[in-house]
């Protein structure tokens, strides 16, 4: 069958199944099949066509809206971070990509602007900040400024700080992703200068060492805050077939979840900012353990375990229709 008479039998149903609203979990079951059914013949015939990516998109949609009709558990919570935000992830696995990757660009940018002029750096920091920071290089204690506060105000601090700035990154969305990625230019540039400044006075290792310590959860939180920025903005340039309304509460939807999903990665991470990094006297293997451990949970999280439930509820969901 061609395409387009394949589309042309099929356009009415997808329609109303996206127009006409139904709280009837057997309903939605039924639609959920039958898309599915679809999706597996475009995905044979018309693999690379914008007809099966609309048809994912659907079958998606209601894939949720069958969990969301279920009654709720004691384990609802559970099950947001096991299988609900895993797989947000792993729908939105290409605005992580292009967050991470501009991010990284940025970053270069910050490091390479750095070494070529003297004072990028003061432009970016700020001239307290590099002036203070000498100041503590001269006196042996290049990192005096993770100890300069009391640990639990210092952790509430940063916490509410960094929750609000992941927020601020996704609102900025709505600006059809500009604001996100501006944010990022700007943090990249910042930790990239920030890092050249560390390591044009010998103290690259240490640096690392040191501030990666809560630095690797707090980046990997702002690339994903960023991620959710560009999914809203996707969501009002991008609305396909839909509405730009609708497009743009579903985009917010998955945004806000992503966005919710990062507070206990933002708390750990201003943990051990407040309680841990002011050590900086630690054992070289502890903080590479730490540092190295909190990389291996981001990318396990975010990358590897979305893709092994999207598989395993695909499997699932096509072993319920046969």
């Amino acid at each position: 069958m061609r395409e387009a008479l394949f589309v042309k039998k099929n356009t009415s149903k997808w329609e109303n199944y996206e127009s006409i609203p139904t709280e009837n979990p057997d309903e939605i079951a039924s639609r959920f099949i039958e898309v599915t059914d679809d999706l597996s013949f475009a995905k044979t015939f018309y693999p690379k066509s914008k007809t099966t990516s609309y048809l994912n998109g659907l079958a998606y949609r209601l894939h949720q809206a069958i969990y969301k009709t279920k009654p709720e558990k004691k384990d609802r919570l559970l099950r947001f971070w096991k299988e609900e935000l895993p797989l947000v992830f792993y729908h939105s696995r290409k605005q992580l990509l292009y967050a991470f990757v501009s991010f990284c660009i940025f970053f270069l940018i910050g490091l390479l602007s750095s070494a070529l002029d003297d004072t990028f750096v003061r432009l970016i920091l700020g001239d307290a900040y590099v002036d203070m920071t000498l100041d503590n290089i001269a006196k042996g204690q290049p990192f005096g400024v993770y100890s300069s506060m009391d640990p639990l105000p210092m952790f509430l601090l940063i916490a509410s700080n960094n929750v609000k700035v992941s927020f601020f990154a996704f609102l900025l969305g709505i600006l059809g992703g500009v604001g996100t990625v501006v944010l990022l230019v700007y943090n990249g540039v910042m930790l990239g200068a920030f890092q050249y400044f560390f390591y044009s006075h010998q103290l690259g290792v240490e640096s690392v060492l040191v501030i990666w310590i809560h630095g690797t959860l707090e980046i990997a939180a702002i690339i994903v805050s960023g991620a959710a920025g560009l999914v809203l903005g996707k969501g009002l340039l991008f609305p396909r077939t839909y509405t730009r309304l609708y497009a743009v509460k579903q985009a917010a939807k998955e945004g806000i979840k992503m966005i919710i999903g990062l507070v206990p990665v933002f708390i750990i991470a201003a943990l051990l900012e407040s309680f841990v990094t002011r050590h900086t006297e630690m054992p070289t293997w502890l903080s590479a353990f730490i540092l190295l451990s909190s990389a291996a949970f981001i990318i396990w999280y975010v990358a590897v375990y979305p893709r092994k439930i999207y598989l395993k509820t695909t499997k699932i969901d096509h072993l319920n229709e046969q």
